[in-house]
């Protein structure tokens, strides 16, 4: 749909405002159910151990589409063709259409659906994951997904976090456009370096697996340090670009860190929702990705109203100090309130208990990590 969307866009614009305006939402709400579906996948296509690492290899796709897309997109706008804007959407929706092609011809719901796994491949889910993971759709218990203090802790980190993320991807191009003066070719070019800083991703997400094997820290420690050593990093960066005054060459390197920072929280704001629930992770997904939502409507919107008058580097300096102040919020309350442990909550379905009394059994079974020999054992297999 939203692709669709993107290929109808100049059209709309052409037409009435609010043709456009109604079709920036539906498109909003076209990409509103993608990370929800993403880890109600996840939680049925990952061995637990190995979540961190497995999040940021797919979400590092965000920050390689921005690499590519901002400095293409600057490009077509100088010399693309139908106009040069309009060529945007209509390359990056034929794009889009694409890939959905492929998407629904390749994805199924967990291995127990697809219709070309291997017998061998699919007993070594069974075992990573349980027999149940693979099939179950329990009821979600939303009374305790409301009232969770860890799920609501996550959702303020979201919120940060995206605050700060589409701060920069959004409005990095307004930055240099109106205080550095780059025209839009360079502009797009050097937009989308901050962002290859994401390839970090990959080796945090690594590290992060790697801490919370055995005998090291535990989840909880993990998800933490990084929450809090990704805000505050990325938060003084900002601070230090809203200083810099109007150096190029210095604001660029700023942000390429800025954004390498924000690596650190990948592992954070977007796996823990499998940490608490994995079994509910899209659902938990849906209710922290709309306070992100709100960011990436807020962050935007509040640049706009900042930096109204002239935007200059004095009205630009109170949205950098806004992003790292939420940065700092966001840090404090998942280091005091979050939590990287299965919620009680989520171990059992009451629902299930009560209608079939070997579920309990089940779960257990179903619930039970399997150890690192026992996963070595299935790779030497497969």
């Amino acid at each position: 749909m939203s692709s669709v969307i993107s290929l109808l866009t100049p059209t709309a614009a052409r037409t009435h405002f609010g043709l456009l305006l109604f079709l920036r939402v539906l498109s909003g709400l076209g990409e509103g159910v993608l990370f929800p579906a993403l880890h109600s996948l996840i939680a049925r296509w990952s061995a637990p151990r190995h979540r961190s690492v497995i999040v940021s290899v797919i979400l590092f796709g965000t920050d390689a589409g921005i690499v590519v897309g901002m400095p293409v997109a600057g490009a077509l706008t100088d010399h693309g063709f139908a106009g040069g804007w309009p060529s945007v959407f209509y390359v990056f929706g034929i794009v889009g259409c694409i890939w959905t092609v492929a998407w629904c011809l390749l994805c199924y719901n967990s291995p127990s659906t697809h219709p070309r796994i291997s017998s061998v491949e699919l007993a070594y889910w069974r075992s990573v994951l349980g027999t149940t993971y693979l099939v179950s759709r329990p009821r979600t218990p939303w009374r305790a997904v409301f009232t969770s203090v860890p799920v609501w802790a996550l959702a303020v980190a979201f919120f940060a976090n995206n605050w700060g993320f589409f701060t920069l991807a959004t409005c990095i191009p307004l930055f240099m456009y109106d205080v550095l003066g780059f025209d839009m070719t360079k502009n797009g070019a050097l937009s989308a370096v901050p962002f290859v800083s994401g390839i970090l991703v990959l080796p945090f997400g690594l590290l992060a697996d790697w801490l919370r094997t055995p005998g090291r820290l535990t989840t909880n420690a993990v998800r933490k340090i990084f929450c809090a050593c990704g805000f505050i990093s990325t938060g003084c960066m900002l601070i230090a670009v809203a200083y810099s005054g109007c150096d190029r060459a210095l604001v660029v390197i700023l942000m390429f860190i800025a954004v390498g920072c924000t690596c650190l929280s990948y592992p954070v704001v977007t796996v823990n929702q499998l940490d608490l629930a994995p079994l509910h992770a899209g659902r938990i997904m849906g209710l922290t990705h709309f306070f992100g939502s709100l960011a990436a409507v807020g962050g935007p919107h509040a640049v706009g109203a900042l930096t109204y008058h002239r935007s200059s580097r004095s009205e630009w300096q109170k949205v950098f100090f806004l992003a790292a102040g939420l940065f700092a919020v966001g840090a404090v309350m998942f280091v005091v309130f979050g939590s990287g442990e299965r919620q009680r909550w989520a171990e059992r379905d009451e629902h299930c208990r009560q209608v079939d009394p070997q579920c309990s059994q089940l779960e257990e079974t179903v619930n039970r990590q399997p150890s690192a020999a026992d996963e070595l054992q299935l790779d030497s297999t497969l």
